[in-house]
């Protein structure tokens, strides 16, 4: 692709200025990126929200200024499904320093795969793999040799474990996780100063339960014993933020939140798999 080209040169002539750091969060309009975003003003990281409703990030960026009105918060609408637009996106920020990285966008579809919506299955693949795949991509190779850069991917409990009348979009999760915990074997054992991570989430109260199951209204409280707020979710991804670790998980059996190394088994030695 003609865009993708173009950023390619960008990436390899372009000098970047580093005197002001910016935090991406895409899919900040609500839930968990909604929670990130504040998270991150009140430790004074400037932002670039993105989603593709603007009057929640208008209203993100109206709430982040009454917390801490020393950021700067810029605003990028943009639909990830819609994958030419990714690359625009890239290429609008290139002229901003990213020190960490949050590929939140995502959503989630309960349902048999007999029954499932193709069009909806469509843009579920589209946002919770592809898109997620390229802004990784391009972040990567644009920041793999900067100190003090991150890359955070949201997967779920799903992406661990498949849950009964989930499967595909646990498919899309299982390859989140995979995808990152690979990906940050592959920073370390290549000496990056880039880290790459995987956060877990289980049930959390946002809007996920009714856009997962095509209903304008869903009770937590009736669907699951214990689940966590956003909130709290944005505490357990600093919690992983500042650590060491690549994987932030939620225990499905007390809801108690752990930092791992990693789950899945990575075999090391490249020229040893080719064997």
């Amino acid at each position: 692709m003609e865009m993708e080209m173009e950023i390619e040169m960008d990436i390899e002539i372009e000098t970047i200025n580093t005197e002001k750091r910016y935090t991406v969060i895409t899919g900040a309009s609500s839930g968990i990126g909604y929670a990130t975003a504040i998270a991150f003003a009140k430790r004074n990281k400037d932002l670039i929200i993105i989603a593709r409703r603007i009057e929640n990030l208008e209203s993100l960026k109206n709430k982040i200024e009454t917390i801490n009105p020393d950021i700067e918060v810029i605003i990028k609408v943009c639909d990830l499904s819609n994958i030419q637009s990714i690359y625009t996106l890239f290429n609008e920020l290139r002229n901003y320093f990213i020190e960490t990285w949050i590929n939140n966008a995502g959503f989630g579809h309960y349902g048999s795969v007999s029954t499932q919506d193709l069009t909806k299955i469509e843009s579920m693949l589209h946002l919770n793999i592809e898109a997620l795949t390229i802004l990784s991509t391009l972040y990567v190779r644009k920041y793999h040799n900067h100190s003090n850069t991150q890359l955070i991917n949201i997967s779920s409990r799903g992406g661990y474990t498949i849950v009964p009348n989930a499967v595909t979009y646990c498919a899309t999760k299982f390859y989140v996780s995979a995808f990152t915990e690979g990906l940050a074997q592959e920073l370390i054992q290549t000496n990056a100063k880039l880290r790459a991570k995987v956060l877990a989430p289980a049930a959390t109260q946002t809007e996920f339960g009714k856009k997962a199951n095509n209903v304008s209204e869903y009770n937590y409280d009736k669907s699951f014993a214990k689940y966590h707020s956003a909130d709290q979710m944005a505490e357990f991804l600093l919690a992983l933020y500042d650590s060491d670790k690549t994987v932030g998980e939620v225990d499905t059996k007390d809801f108690s939140f752990q930092l791992k190394d990693s789950h899945f088994p990575y075999s090391g030695n490249p020229a040893e798999n080719q064997k």
